[in-house]
């Protein structure tokens, strides 16, 4: 019951997110595909993969099926196909964010950055975009030379999508996903709007993921206390059905012990 009035919360703040996340993404990567090398956003520029950061999205608690299992497995297939090399040399980094992720990554030796753990505790952009910052800044300064995002995307109350995404550098338009660059003509110039907007987009872009993720932990917790509610009443009825049977077999055997007592007496 708690899980369904925070679902029902979290399930309005994602869907009325997504179509401005959406739409700002698309300018984002229309915007960046368009520059001049010279003018060249920072956040678009790709360089020799020697170093990784991987944002890993869990929750605080458990209590919600495979919804954390599922994540830190499909960052570790991630890790083992795309990135075994820089892995294998310590340039593999995990910013956590939720508790869950710190705690099954640190176990098993990875460097974590576990400072964003406390994001989920009253959830809000100021809150969601610190992760972000620091992804950010250290690409700028070349402590990263690639961001990645693992989280569960929500679709309904049954179904979560797990999604691994290219965080930074900054996608660039595809003609094969019938994406195309667009001429902008920028107001008051180019620099400052590229300055100010591809900043704030990726910080939009990364707190979505942050309230698809929540929005999808609420909706497996309240499958998996459905399933575990579903699975107590079968117990139950087990224990009764044999509690009853144990009874009368017990009332039964007094009743011949009664009956062999009176014919012996006769």
């Amino acid at each position: 019951m708690v899980a369904a009035a925070k679902l029902r919360r979290a399930q309005e703040n994602i869907m009325q997110m997504r179509p401005y996340a959406e739409k700002l993404n698309e300018i984002l990567v229309n915007v960046s595909s368009g520059l001049d090398s010279d003018e060249g956003d920072s956040f678009n520029t790709t360089r020799d993969v020697d170093s990784v950061l991987i944002v890993v999205i869990t929750s605080d608690r458990g209590l919600c099926g495979a919804f954390n299992n599922n994540i830190c497995k499909r960052t570790l297939t991630l890790i083992d196909k795309e990135y075994k090399g820089q892995y294998e040399n310590g340039n593999v980094t995990i910013l956590s964010i939720g508790k869950r992720g710190k705690e099954f990554f640190k176990k098993r030796g990875y460097n974590v950055i576990d400072q964003f753990t406390e994001t989920f505790m009253g959830l809000s952009f100021d809150k969601g975009k610190q992760g972000a910052e620091y992804a950010m800044n250290g690409f700028l300064k070349g402590d990263f030379d690639k961001v990645d995002i693992v989280y569960n995307e929500f679709k309904n109350v049954a179904t979560q999508i797990i999604r691994a995404e290219s965080f930074l550098p900054v996608q660039q338009a595809d003609a094969s996903k019938g994406m195309s660059a667009v001429d902008y003509i920028f107001q008051p110039n180019e620099k400052v709007i590229v300055e100010q907007m591809i900043p704030k987009t990726l910080k939009v872009q990364f707190y979505k993921a942050i309230l698809e993720s929540n929005a999808s932990e609420h909706g497996a917790r309240m499958t998996a206390m459905e399933q575990a509610t579903e699975n107590a009443g079968e117990i139950l009825r087990e224990l009764r059905l044999t509690y009853n049977r144990t009874r009368q077999a017990a009332i039964t055997k007094e009743i011949l012990e009664i009956v062999g007592g009176a014919e012996a007496l006769g």
